[in-house]
């Protein structure tokens, strides 16, 4: 597949505009006292947030989030190991996956929720004998 000129320049001047709107990532590490992946950029400020939080990295171990690769524009970080990437300006925005992946993450936590008065409404619930069956039908009855 060719690639224009002018789409080739026009992904450049992409590039560029993302560079001057995000800081770069200078250093990555795995913080085993913390359980946290630590990034530090360019502008001083450190990012730190757990690997469970990220999608693709729910399951690593301390052992696969180390030698961890800074891209060459920054903005991105690779783990060899899990064979994954972390896009710094989505991380920035507060997205650790697919939107897909964020909702479920965000259904999670909600369904887990308590709150009086979600505790209120399960106990009235209980009392009517709780979730009503689902009827189902018989085709040709």
């Amino acid at each position: 597949m060719a690639i224009s000129d002018s789409t080739f320049n026009a992904a450049n001047r992409r590039g560029a505009a993302k560079k001057v709107a995000f800081p770069a990532v200078v250093a990555v590490r795995y913080d085993r006292r913390i359980s946290r992946i630590v990034m530090s950029l360019a502008s001083g400020l450190q990012i730190a947030f757990a690997p469970r939080d990220v999608q693709g990295f729910e399951h690593a171990q301390p052992e696969d989030l180390v030698d961890a690769e800074i891209s060459p524009s920054g903005l991105g970080v690779h783990f060899p190991k899990l064979d994954a990437d972390l896009y710094l300006p989505a991380l920035l925005e507060g997205f650790l996956g697919s939107r897909r992946w964020m909702a479920s993450q965000m259904g999670k936590v909600g369904g887990a929720s308590s709150s009086d008065a979600k505790t209120a409404a399960a106990r009235e619930n209980g009392k009517l004998g709780g979730r009503p069956k689902k009827i189902r039908s018989v085709a040709g009855t």
